[in-house]
C-alpha cells in the first residue's frame, strides 16, 4: 500500500528524521476508543511515529510506554475537551453534543485540536479547534473542512484566511518533528528535548528516573 497522499505532502515539509517508530496495533486502539478513526491520522503515525511537531503535540490513539507521556493520549484527553465543549456552547451553529468531539492534537500554547465525528466515515471528519486566544466576542470553538493532516499543511503554508488557531507557532512557518523517544533520549543526555542543543539548564535540573 502506497503513502497516504496528505502524509507525503507532509512529509516534505517536515522530514521524519526523528521518527519513533512505533507499530500501533489499530485493530486494538479502534476497539478500546469505540471507534474507528481517519487513515490520515494513521498514516501519519505509521510514518512519524508518536511525537510533536514543534509545539504541536500529536496524540496517539493509546497510552505511550515513554516515561513522562503515559497520560497524553486520545482517550485521556476526551473528557476535558468534551467539558470545554459543554461548557462553551461548541462551534457555532453545530447542534451535535460534545460525545462528537474527539481530540488528536494539543499543546501551542493551550490550544486544543479534535475531529467532529459527524459521519459513519472517518475520513469525512472535518477538524474542530479550540482557541484559549481568541477575538473578543469571537467563539473559542472554530471548524475546518479537511483532514487533521491538512489541517496542519494549510496551517504552515498559511492557505487559510487566518492564522486557526491562538498560537501562530506553526502559521506559514514550519516545525521539526520529534518523537517522544528522542526526546527522552536528549533529555537523559543534558540535552534540549526539543532542539538536541545543549541545555544549559541540565545541572541545575540533572535526569533521575523520577521525571515531573
Amino acid at each position: 500500500m502506497g503513502m497516504h497522499p496528505d502524509v507525503a505532502v507532509l512529509l516534505d515539509l517536515v522530514p521524519a528524521d526523528f521518527a519513533g517508530g512505533e507499530q500501533i496495533d489499530w485493530a486494538a486502539a479502534e476497539a478500546t476508543l469505540g471507534t474507528k478513526l481517519p487513515s490520515d491520522y494513521k498514516a501519519l503515525l505509521d510514518t512519524y511515529g508518536v511525537g510533536d511537531i514543534g509545539d504541536l503535540i500529536i496524540l496517539p490513539p493509546l497510552p505511550s510506554d515513554v516515561p513522562g507521556w503515559e497520560e497524553c493520549h486520545v482517550g485521556s484527553m476526551t473528557d476535558g475537551l468534551r467539558g470545554f465543549w459543554e461548557d462553551r456552547g461548541g462551534v457555532p451553529h453545530v447542534t451535535l453534543g460534545s460525545e462528537a468531539v474527539l481530540p488528536w492534537g494539543s499543546g501551542m500554547n493551550a490550544n486544543e485540536m479534535a475531529w467532529l465525528t459527524n459521519d459513519p466515515d472517518p475520513d469525512k471528519w472535518p477538524v474542530i479547534a479550540w482557541r484559549r486566544q481568541h477575538s473578543w466576542g469571537e467563539s473559542p470553538w472554530a471548524l475546518f473542512d479537511c483532514n487533521m493532516v491538512q489541517f496542519i499543511t494549510r496551517m504552515m503554508l498559511g492557505q487559510f484566511d487566518a492564522c486557526p488557531l491562538g498560537d501562530a507557532s506553526l502559521w506559514k512557518r514550519t516545525g521539526a518533528f520529534v518523537s517522544w523517544r528522542e526526546q527522552d533520549r536528549r533529555f537523559r543526555a543534558g540535552l534540549d528535548p526539543a532542539t538536541g542543543e545543549p541545555d544549559p539548564y541540565a545541572e541545575m535540573y540533572p535526569f533521575t528516573e523520577e521525571r515531573p
